[in-house]
């Protein structure tokens, strides 16, 4: 972090003030008068955490497997669907704590490229994380996402910069799975601490079979409920005959109409 000709800069420990020496180029640095482990970015000292992984690969792709039979995507996308390959990483993303008057609220940012957005989403609760192991080293990806982008994209999103009380550096566990599916390339990621999945694209169950059974539902309805209307209209006796109808007719459609439905939902 030195150039000649210039001091090297001062640069302290988050946690207790002590001063640091970083090697040149070294951004993972634990401090040697507390311990606390921390990241350097551009002379700026943010603290280090990572969140222990507690799935193994077989409870990741459990966690795949019960994804895809669920509601969200196409009927037995787990029997369908053929996995391409699957690798771990604890990777990194920039954590924000917000104080708005008395409410605090954990933002996430993450520090390096990804196609799944939806990592922002992630659960992360502060009394889960732990102070980051030099041992994961080889299985963690260096942040590539400077800390003022992160914070310049919060702007962006309207959260003032003198609402962040805390900001750090966190490393989480992720096994990310490419599968196919119809001639088609997705991915899926797994948290390796909580088993939720993300993913932004996914085949996903089709949406107009069941918006038409639900226009059809409100349409024959409809013309049963204006049955008693348009007989007492007609004569005094029209409404009681209307009123039938309505009482009749909903007794046979309702069966059908739930049979339709079930029948379409084992099928999309």
């Amino acid at each position: 972090m030195d150039t000649p000709g210039q001091s090297t800069p001062s640069i302290n420990c988050t946690q207790c003030g002590g001063e640091l020496h970083p090697d040149e180029d070294q951004i993972f640095l634990t401090c040697p008068y507390c311990g606390s482990t921390v990241f350097l970015d551009k002379s700026q000292v943010v603290f280090h955490w990572s969140l222990a992984a507690t799935l193994n690969d077989n409870d990741a792709r459990g966690a795949l497997a019960r994804w895809m039979s669920g509601n969200q995507t196409v009927k037995d996308l787990d029997k369908k669907a053929t996995l391409a390959g699957k690798s771990f990483e604890y990777f990194p993303v920039w954590y924000f704590k917000r104080r708005q008057g008395t409410n605090e609220t954990i933002i996430l940012q993450p520090a390096a490229a990804t196609s799944v957005s939806e990592l922002q989403r992630l659960p992360l609760a502060a009394g889960d994380l732990e102070k980051y192991n030099p041992s994961l080293d080889s299985q963690a990806r260096p942040p590539s996402v400077p800390l003022e982008t992160a914070i310049q994209w919060l702007s962006q999103r309207q959260v003032p910069s003198g609402e962040i009380v805390e900001r750090a550096l966190v490393h989480i566990p992720l096994y990310t799975f490419k599968y196919g599916y119809q001639g088609k390339t997705y991915t899926a990621v797994v948290d390796g601490a909580s088993g939720q999945v993300f993913a932004n694209i996914f085949p996903a169950k089709a949406e107009a079979p069941y918006a038409l059974i639900a226009l059809l539902t409100a349409v024959i309805f409809l013309c049963l409920a204006s049955a008693p209307v348009i007989g007492a209209m007609t004569n005094g006796a029209g409404f009681a005959i209307g009123a039938g109808i309505l009482l009749i007719g909903g007794l046979i459609a309702a069966p059908i109409l739930i049979g339709l439905a079930a029948w379409i939902a084992s099928k999309v």
